[in-house]
């Protein structure tokens, strides 16, 4: 499986929340770690230096969804991810980053010199369950619908950051998925997520 584009609004770079709350289920060095590690994929990739994908722990090697975006002085320039667990959480973060940074077609490649001004922000999914739309809960839930061989997904703090309700966000997603916007009233398939989002506010 090839990790998804996704496109957040230029201007919501996210950074890290106080830690150590309870439902917060990575820890300040985990988050730090993980962080790290999207810097070190993307550097690497300039440099042409080979990295370490082994997880370092075991919390780290399970098999997780996640996204990988990235900003430049504050301004979008990839977002990629995989929203089904296909490899370890660390591996993951590595291939999102360097996909996010020089494969998302919407954008121009990271340069080393942008490096410096680099910002990231991760969102690590939940496995995804069957939801009804009256379910859906804005903030709460990301996306991911389905039909006719089509898939679309929308990450929770994309409604939250374009003021959606909660139709609105269901026929975006309908659109990301390129299907006419009121197919989650016609038989599509509706999956839910959440997502721990943090950003390089963490490694501070």
């Amino acid at each position: 499986m090839s990790p998804q584009p996704e496109n957040p609004r230029p201007s919501s770079a996210v950074t890290c929340p106080p830690g150590g709350s309870p439902q917060d289920e990575f820890t300040a060095e985990e988050r730090s770690i993980l962080l790290k590690l999207a810097h070190t994929a993307i550097e690497s990739t300039l440099t042409g230096q080979k990295i370490s994908l082994d997880p370092p722990s075991p919390h780290l090697a399970e098999l997780r969804g996640a996204f990988t975006t990235i900003y430049v002085r504050g301004e979008l320039r990839g977002c990629v991810g995989y929203v089904l667990p296909v490899h370890s959480l660390y591996r993951t973060v590595a291939e999102t980053a360097r996909s996010a940074a020089f494969e998302d077609t919407r954008f121009l490649p990271i340069s080393g010199e942008e490096t410096a001004d680099l910002e990231v922000s991760l969102s690590i999914l939940s496995p995804t369950q069957t939801i009804r739309p009256e379910e859906v809960e804005i903030g709460k839930h990301g996306l991911l619908i389905s039909q006719h061989g089509r898939r679309g997904l929308l990450l929770p703090q994309v409604p939250v950051e374009h003021g959606w309700d909660r139709v609105i966000f269901l026929e975006q997603t309908c659109r990301k998925a390129g299907l006419p916007i009121y197919a989650w009233r016609q038989g599509a398939t509706l999956e839910a997520f959440t997502a721990e989002v943090f950003g390089d506010g963490c490694r501070k």
